[in-house]
């Protein structure tokens, strides 16, 4: 396994960020993983580098960098019920900055970058995001529909664009919702835009879960909801190699 800190050019400056992938040479399938509004940090990297391992070359951008470099806010070890009105407050202004035009120019830089990577293969990559990140990936599908094969959001605020959102995704499409996130019935909503885009996808409500639950650094945390969100998001990455 390899792990390498990096600097990605963007329309608007330079992010810091991090790549991960299987050491020994080769090509793989590239994946632009977008983390969740408390930004890159150990949790981050350890999922990062779990994906890497099953063959990927995983890239995870500081997607905060106009106000510094990672991580963003200062964070405890744990995210309890104590310390979770504090961070947000530090990270709500930086997420509330990030305005969808800013997403796009970034998207463009982060997609550059691991199209020029020797270790990147040739073809769409995969973008996935958890939280906030979930709708950056989203938007980053949409916006480069021929560049992006397989899009993964979960426990992301998928609905904020409207149901127009998916009209130009190609990739193929999981979203994994919180069920302290969704209703039935605004699932039924959410998919039935879906499927007059004409995508194809699956969208489940993770049952038992909050959230934020596939942050094991976080009291939202589902052993449960992560499991099955690696059940969902490898099959999926997999249709990269033509699985």
């Amino acid at each position: 396994m390899t792990v390498k800190t990096l600097e990605i050019s963007t329309a608007d400056g330079v992010a810091d960020g991090f790549a991960a992938f299987p050491g020994g040479g080769g090509r793989h399938p590239g994946v632009l993983m977008y983390p969740d509004g408390f930004g890159i940090r150990p949790v981050l990297r350890e999922m990062a580098e779990e994906l890497a391992e099953h063959g990927y070359y995983v890239l995870v951008p500081n997607v905060f960098y106009r106000h510094g470099p990672a991580p963003v806010a200062e964070l405890p070890e744990f995210i309890g019920a104590q310390d979770r009105e504090r961070v947000m407050g530090a990270v709500m202004p930086l997420i509330q900055a990030h305005t969808r035009e800013r997403v796009l120019r970034d998207a463009e830089g982060y997609l550059g970058f691991l199209g020029a990577q020797a270790e990147v293969a040739a073809g769409p990559v995969g973008v996935t995001g958890y939280c906030i990140g979930g709708l950056y990936a989203v938007r980053t599908a949409a916006a480069f529909p021929g560049r992006v094969g397989a899009l993964a959001a979960f426990h992301a605020p998928v609905g904020v664009d409207g149901p127009g959102l998916f009209e130009t995704v190609t990739a193929r499409v999981h979203l994994g919702h919180a069920e302290g996130d969704l209703t039935p019935d605004a699932l039924g909503g959410l998919n039935r835009g879906l499927d007059a885009a004409g995508v194809t996808y699956t969208s489940e409500i993770y049952p038992g879960t909050v959230h934020g639950f596939t942050m094991a650094d976080t009291e939202a945390f589902s052993p449960a909801g992560l499991k099955l969100h690696r059940e969902r998001l490898l099959p999926l990455l997999g249709t990269l190699n033509g699985a």
